[in-house]
């Protein structure tokens, strides 16, 4: 490396890890992403994972490194614990943990508890993404979609949390398109197409109807059989229903909001964009990448600063 590398930064998910060297000007110095996440990490040890790559980039041993993700959860290297609901997001890095017994000023940032007896929920490494997409909503109330297998909306105000929903979309549909009735009409495992007809007509259905769920998600096999509908057409519906079901119970529970912003890439972050934009929404898109790359920078200069 040629320049100064200021600090280290890692997302650890449940089945991934990225990590950054970003330099004191704020550039990112060098780069490294795997599949080795929290449940290969727990296996062949964190600490040894996270040495092999920075010693791959060739990382200055006084390093500083911060963390967030899975590597805080109770299973993962350092239980970080969380922050409760109503929660500054400046509030997170004061309480990142120390991992204990480490050659490296090494911090794991905490996730976020809304402790309600009703709607009990909990995040770890989203509320990353937040810290770094806050900054340019400004003020008021706003909704933010992280779209994910366990997608995530907030309700921001200003730079607080008031609290959050989880939706088990991402799961549903793996589970549904494999193991129940739907499997025989979703064909071949291709991805969705964002501008799918059929993918925005199920989800017009299911924002209208939401209480019609499973009479909705059963009209894909009698579609097949009856209607001819394509595979793809399948899938697109089964897609556009749940993402529908989705978008419907978090508009439902926010109340009134300024906007939607959401935090996504790639191919999923294309559906959940096409999916509010045919119901008549124009989110602000943060990419999701660029997001906990930002969360990570303000917490680092907020525990190591210049």
């Amino acid at each position: 490396m040629t320049r100064r590398g200021y600090y280290a930064a890692a997302d650890w998910g449940t089945s991934s890890f990225r990590l950054w060297i970003i330099g004191e000007d704020g550039s990112v110095l060098a780069e490294r992403r795997s599949g080795e996440g929290m449940t290969t990490a727990a296996k062949a040890g964190f600490h040894a994972i996270l040495d092999a790559h920075l010693a791959a980039v060739e990382a200055p041993t006084h390093l500083p490194i911060v963390i967030c993700g899975m590597a805080g959860a109770r299973q993962g290297w350092k239980e970080a614990g969380y922050l409760e609901t109503p929660a500054r997001l400046a509030a997170i890095p004061g309480q990142a943990i120390a991992v204990p017994n480490v050659d490296r000023d090494i911090r794991i940032l905490p996730g976020l508890a809304q402790r309600d007896k009703r709607q009990p929920d909990v995040m770890r490494g989203e509320e990353t993404q937040l810290l770094g997409a806050a900054d340019g909503l400004g003020g008021g109330r706003h909704l933010v979609c992280m779209p994910g297998t366990h997608s995530k909306w907030v309700r921001l105000s200003g730079e607080t949390v008031e609290g959050f929903s989880t939706f088990m979309t991402g799961e549903l549909f793996d589970v549904i398109s494999h193991h129940t009735i739907l499997s025989h009409a979703m064909g071949e495992p291709d991805a969705v197409a964002a501008d799918s007809p059929a993918f925005a007509d199920a989800v017009a259905q299911a924002r209208e109807k939401p209480e019609l769920a499973t009479n909705l998600l059963f009209s894909v096999r009698a579609g097949q059989l009856l209607n001819s509908l394509s595979a793809a057409d399948a899938r697109a519906r089964l897609s556009g229903m749940l993402i529908g079901l989705e978008i419907a119970g978090a508009i439902t529970t926010a109340g009134s909001v300024e906007g939607i912003c959401l935090v996504a890439s790639g191919r999923l972050g294309a559906l959940y964009r096409s999916a509010l934009e045919s119901l008549g929404f124009a989110p602000r898109y943060v990419d999701a990448d660029d997001a906990v790359r930002r969360g990570l920078s303000a917490a680092a200069r907020l525990i190591w600063p210049l």
